[in-house]
């Protein structure tokens, strides 16, 4: 089906459930020649793994990679790559009772109306286990980008609920984002956002918020300039998400807020390189990047599956009251961090390959 898969160039087939034998990826249209371990994508899974903190859901994956094609004497030759990680800790017994029940504002039952059959054990492939064959093949189009054309993706935690905090996203590092196991670079700030997910854990309930993610040294001229901008290819990108209700680039909805004479840019050259003053437009004009940051921020709503009692329905329609069971993240922000840092890599590793095409 064509839903699983993104790209154009540069094209990602995921496959597996979360409670399935296994989940993963096959890449096609790596360039061949690009030095790739097994190591090299660990790194990313290990920042989305479950189980990593206090603050996640506490199912114990390890999420070793293989690589099963595609590689040769560590170099990749031009075919497709084949990466997989083994389900280890799967309780489906967990997911029982809620085989003919559909759970408020997930995949239950829309999953059911579509195929007419779904895999209650976990949510299947509703599941955002499913995005760990994403960071999987991001960590690859990571690799070319930053080898390739020096581009760097870094994001971080922004907001959880109404918990704000001031970074530079100028100057942050993944050093600094990786400080804290919120993944949000203020100290001060993580500290309250901590506590408000682990109080918010123990009542049985979740909370969303926003993550900010920055590209930096992208070259002008990425994108297309009508149904293909790097604005709609990113959009796109971060709402196939699991749990993302929003998407903005540059300034956004506080944009509406500014008169043209102050949201516009203006240009001026330094050392010979066209620059901008400010940068409301996100490092995108007409859907084509003009050499700034790329800057966007992504939101994400409250985790669906949550021990509170709701009311709901079953398959044949009937009133009940649900207590879910199961381990889940009550806030998916720190493991989303690595999740939209892979689709901006995706989405910018094919449009890098598409720009290369003109020549």
């Amino acid at each position: 089906m064509a839903g699983n898969t993104f790209g154009t160039l540069f094209k990602v087939t995921t496959f597996g459930e979360t409670h399935g034998t296994s989940v993963g990826c096959i890449i096609d249209g790596c360039p061949a020649g690009l030095l790739l371990s097994a190591s090299d994508i660990q790194r990313e899974l290990d920042r989305r793994r479950p189980g990593q903190s206090t603050i996640t859901t506490q199912r114990k994956e390890s999420d070793i990679v293989e690589i099963h094609s595609g590689v040769f004497e560590g170099k990749t030759t031009g075919t497709p790559i084949m990466l997989m990680v083994k389900n280890a800790d799967a309780r489906s017994h967990d997911y029982d009772h809620l085989k003919d029940v559909y759970r408020p504002s997930h995949a239950d039952f829309t999953y059911a109306k579509k195929f007419g059959i779904r895999d209650h054990r976990g949510g299947g492939r509703a599941s955002a286990r499913e995005t760990l064959a994403r960071v999987a093949a991001g960590a690859v189009a990571k690799k070319i980008l930053a080898e390739q054309a020096s581009i760097e993706i870094v994001a971080y935690v922004e907001r959880v609920q109404d918990i704000d905090s001031v970074v530079d996203i100028n100057t942050i590092t993944q050093t600094d984002v990786e400080s804290t196991i919120v993944r949000c670079p203020d100290i001060v700030a993580a500290t309250k956002m901590i506590e408000h997910i682990t109080s918010v854990g123990k009542q049985g309930d979740s909370v969303g918020g926003i993550v900010r993610c920055v590209i930096r040294n992208t070259p002008p001229g990425l994108g297309e300039p009508v149904f293909d901008k790097v604005s709609a290819r990113l959009g796109s990108a971060m709402l196939s998400l699991p749990a993302v209700k929003g998407f903005e680039i540059g300034s956004g909805f506080a944009g509406t807020l500014k008169r043209g004479s102050e949201h516009n840019d203006s240009f001026f050259v330094e050392d010979g390189t066209v620059k901008t003053r400010t940068n409301n437009s996100g490092g995108i004009q007409g859907g084509i990047s003009n050499g700034e940051p790329i800057h966007f921020r992504v939101a994400f709503k409250p985790t669906s599956t949550i021990a509170k009692e709701q009311e709901t329905i079953s398959s044949s329609k009937k009133s009940v009251l649900l207590r879910a069971s199961g381990r889940h993240d009550p806030c998916v922000l720190p493991r989303a961090v690595p999740i939209v840092e892979a689709m901006a890599a995706l989405t910018m590793v094919d449009l890098y390959l598409l720009q290369k095409i003109y020549g």
